[in-house]
């Protein structure tokens, strides 16, 4: 069995991982690091310390109704990403652990299509 993190949890819920294949999980938030554990596979875990954590990234859309997904950037391993029903929550659980400023929305789809535009003319 995995030993977690956290000595004390403030948040469980189910969530997605999206590493490759859609993994089916719980997302655990407390107070030394972000957790996700499968639920099938027990040895499929990923343990994020909030020492580790570089930035934030959570895709807004509907203008802050709905957030589909939310990534987790990490000073070594790379980008991590997840998705849960209760979005909100988990952010707002984050946010006690992590710098609000390092917390940061994703671009908008015309927002990248902007820059697209943008660098196809400088090229040209």
């Amino acid at each position: 069995m995995v030993q977690s993190l956290n000595k004390n949890v403030d948040l469980v819920i189910d969530g997605t991982a999206f590493t490759g294949l859609s993994e089916y999980g719980k997302i655990m938030i407390g107070d030394k690091g972000f957790e996700f554990y499968n639920s099938r596979n027990t040895n499929k875990y990923i343990q994020i310390p909030w020492e580790e954590v570089d930035c934030v990234i959570a895709s807004v859309l509907l203008k802050g109704k709905w957030i589909p997904r939310y990534a987790i950037k990490t000073k070594k391993n790379g980008t991590y990403t997840f998705s849960s029903k209760e979005a909100k929550k988990v952010l707002r659980c984050v946010r006690k652990y992590v710098d609000p400023n390092k917390m940061v929305s994703s671009l908008s789809f015309f927002d990248v299509a902007k820059r697209v535009v943008k660098s196809a003319f400088k090229r040209g």
